[in-house]
């Protein structure tokens, strides 16, 4: 595998000659993270750690993809015509587009300005906005991964079937098989009025619980491991790892495939799905809501994790692929499209879900509601015992699991971009000395996730799979989402965060959006919390006939609270920490931003940034030496104030030679003085050199007055060269031979004098 190369250059600590040192000019935005303070891990301690640069999306339609992906992915294929069928139908739409409304599309719009405008993932983006509420950011980490651990086995069920519609005869067409028994009882037209039998089980449930699942008979049934099942989670965690190890270059690719096709395939599926008999039977409970399901609390708590699910909010997979976008990318057009895209494909797919249902609820002669039981049944049970009846069948089958692989994958990518990217940005010099490169660090957190992951792909890993989704997709989201709406809203500010939207993109956020983020989004969510709590009832599994013991429930409560208790024992730590001699100026020096209102890209540099159509302009950097220890110090300007002809008190610098960014690593073998020499001599090869455009309108005649000047003042002055961790080539005039040489430099210069104050 391929690293990227870390150079570790000793920076010299002061300047030996008084004036000015006029050295670069800052790369553009994308370099602007890449100093900083090593760890010790370089062979110095002065040494300074030059971290890589900060990836950005190739193109607009990458970073749509990635977000779109998520969205479609297994949040609306399986969990919301799952949580509609268990919410009463027709009815989960009410709450689900309101909550969209006030909740998801307020947050959407929250999340890629706050990834976007600080350019972390979760725990650094919050980190700088609030820092008493950084565990928010790190509870989504957590809740990211323990997804991670059970979304891989709906891929390995995927890729399990897939393989498996490539047999000649389906095997859950007919009651032939070994694993069947005498209550495996096949559906036909001829027998349609027939109710199904109490304990009956169609060909479609027996091969999934018995062939497949091999279900025990609780819980505690983790004695053996479903090896089958094994090798198509490593097959799935070995897509995943191939698809992201070089981060977003190789996922954007990977997505231009897995985010599109199943679009098509969608579409395809709802239209063969509106052909079958007993359609419009599942039609009907879809789009007739029983208005009396508003009172219940499950309907609306349902509603919210299904709109966090699907649009990723508080997964902090939104802010992270925000913060690969370029500064000044539109993120009001992104969000809208994220969630017109997000609320017609639950649509569509809720509409091809139903027409199945009411096919089989025809076939089976039972009603709608006693079709599905719990779990991912729906998409591994009911479709294909659907496609089984349609002509070419395995053509079918192979299509949508084929669909589902990708939507699954999709949704994979994106929850463990969350944990790779929080864990780059909070520990980048640790990773680069200990684990040397990034393809590593993806490998260590696949194989934690798979083995994390195998207690599912037990005979007892069905329960288990559905009592982390209870605990850690429902109850925890809300309560992450809450505070980080508080976080940024509240703590951060709306103004801020709008002034920082209109830094980026022109454009202030609307008084809608304003509105929702201070009174709206943090009064719903916590008010259908609080209902999820006190109308709180343990999770079941197959339509309640299997109740959880005690002992899963506390389970399942640890579980939850992994994510839970980030918060206060990360304020417990900030408090404990933070500067302050009372409890109360603890508290408010600990919620201060660290961010200033300046861009986060030149916050580390302590310079202002100009944004020109879209462009953060690049800034120019004088040192000169501080007057009570002589020490470097920096000072910026941006180029379109730095005039043709410097005039300063000791040196006057024209036209200076300066490394391009990218080229001067070539340099890095080469000695300060033979450096020395390549840029007074104008050795420099012509491509890597940088003259500002002001630099280049002197007239001729003029510019070769100050030319020979300058010569005349370089043949007695001590150039020095200070090759800086930004990679700056810095010149510098001797002090005695300046001043005795600085009347006489006035008198030849023609372009009015520019002081320093002037600048």
């Amino acid at each position: 595998m391929a690293c990227r190369k870390v150079y570790y250059i000793k920076p010299r600590p002061r300047i030996d000659q008084y004036g000015f040192v006029f050295p670069t000019v800052l790369p553009p935005e994308e370099y602007l993270y890449d100093a900083d303070t090593d760890d010790g891990s370089g062979d110095d301690e002065d040494s300074v750690y030059i971290k890589p640069r900060r990836q950005t999306w190739s193109n607009k339609l990458q970073f749509v993809l990635a977000c779109v992906g998520y969205s479609v992915g297994l949040g609306s294929v399986w969990r919301f015509p799952y949580l509609c069928y268990k919410s009463g139908g027709g009815v989960f739409l009410i709450p689900y587009i309101i909550i969209m409304i006030v909740c998801g599309v307020p947050m959407l719009y929250m999340e890629l300005a706050v990834g976007q405008y600080t350019g972390r993932g979760p725990i650094g983006a919050l980190g700088h906005l609030c820092p008493l509420l950084k565990g928010t950011g790190l509870g989504s980490v957590v809740i990211s991964f323990l997804m991670s651990t059970y979304y891989s086995v709906i891929i390995a069920y995927g890729i399990y079937y897939f393989f498996t519609s490539f047999k000649p005869k389906q095997p859950w067409e007919d009651c032939s098989h070994r694993w069947n028994d005498e209550e495996c009882w096949i559906p036909s037209k001829s027998a349609a009025n027939v109710s199904k039998p109490q304990s009956s089980q169609t060909p479609a449930e027996q091969f999934y619980d018995k062939k497949v699942l091999q279900i025990g008979n609780g819980i505690e049934d983790f004695d053996s491991l479903r090896w089958e099942l094994v090798a198509c989670l490593i097959c799935a965690w070995v897509l995943v790892y191939f698809a992201i190890w070089k981060s977003i270059k190789s996922s954007a690719k990977v997505r231009y495939f897995t985010a599109t096709l199943p679009f098509l395939l969608i579409i395809v599926f709802l239209a063969k799905s509106l052909t079958l008999e007993g359609a419009d039977k599942g039609m009907r409970y879809f789009f007739r809501p029983k208005f009396e399901l508003l009172l219940d609390a499950k309907v609306w708590v349902n509603a919210a994790a299904q709109t966090f699910n699907s649009m990723g909010i508080a997964f902090g997979s939104m802010i992270s692929f925000a913060s690969y976008s370029k500064y000044n990318n539109n993120i009001l057009h992104d969000t809208l499209a994220v969630s017109f895209v997000n609320a017609i494909t639950s649509l569509l797919v809720g509409i091809f879900a139903f027409a199945t249902i009411g096919n089989i609820a025809l076939e089976q002669g039972t009603s709608i509601e006693a079709v599905i039981d719990d779990g991912p049944g729906l998409i591994f049970v009911v479709y294909p015992q659907a496609m089984a009846k349609m002509p070419a069948a395995q053509l079918w089958a192979v299509l949508f699991f084929f669909m589902l692989i990708c939507l699954a994958l999709n949704s994979q990518f994106a929850i463990v971009e969350v944990v790779v990217t929080s864990i780059q940005d909070g520990f980048p010099a640790w990773i680069k000395k200990n684990l040397v490169c990034h393809e590593i660090l993806v490998l260590i957190i696949c194989v934690v996730s798979l083995i994390c992951g195998l207690p599912n792909v037990t005979q007892g890993g069905i329960y288990f799979f559905q009592l982390i989704d209870h605990y850690a997709a429902s109850i925890s989201i809300m309560y992450l989402a809450f505070f980080e709406v508080v976080a940024i809203a509240w703590f951060y500010g709306v103004r801020r965060l709008s002034k920082n939207v209109n830094t980026m993109t022109g454009r202030p956020p609307s008084v809608y959006f304003k509105f929702c983020w201070m009174v709206a989004t943090p009064l719903m969510i916590f008010s259908v919390w609080v209902f999820c709590m006190i109308d709180y009832e343990s999770p079941t599994y197959n339509n309640g006939e299997y109740h959880y013991p005690t002992w899963a429930i506390v389970i399942g409560w640890v579980i939850s609270s992994l994510s839970i208790l980030c918060i206060p024992i990360y304020m417990v730590y900030m408090l404990l920490n933070s500067s302050g001699i009372t409890f109360l100026e603890k508290v408010k020096n600990s919620l201060k931003s660290d961010l200033s209102d300046k861009c986060p890209k030149c916050e580390e540099f302590d310079c202002d940034c100009i944004i020109r159509d879209g462009e953060i302009e690049p800034m120019l950097v004088m040192h000169k030496p501080d007057p009570k220890d002589g020490n470097s110090v920096p000072f910026y300007i941006p180029l379109s104030r730095v005039p043709t002809v410097h005039k300063f008190d000791l040196e006057k610098v024209q036209r200076p030679l300066v490394l391009n960014i990218d080229k001067a690593t070539r340099h890095k073998d080469v000695s300060k003085d033979d450096l020395k020499n390549n840029v007074q001599n104008g050795t420099i090869p012509e491509e890597d050199r940088f003259q500002t455009e002001e630099s280049t309108n002197v007239e001729e005649k003029g510019e070769e007055e100050k030319s020979e000047n300058s010569r005349q003042t370089s043949e007695n002055s001590t150039q020095s060269v200070e090759y800086t961790s930004k990679l700056d080539v810095n010149l510098s005039a001797g002090d005695t031979t300046q001043k005795a040489n600085g009347k006489q430099q006035e008198e030849n210069v023609n372009e009015k004098p520019v002081s320093e104050s002037s600048l």
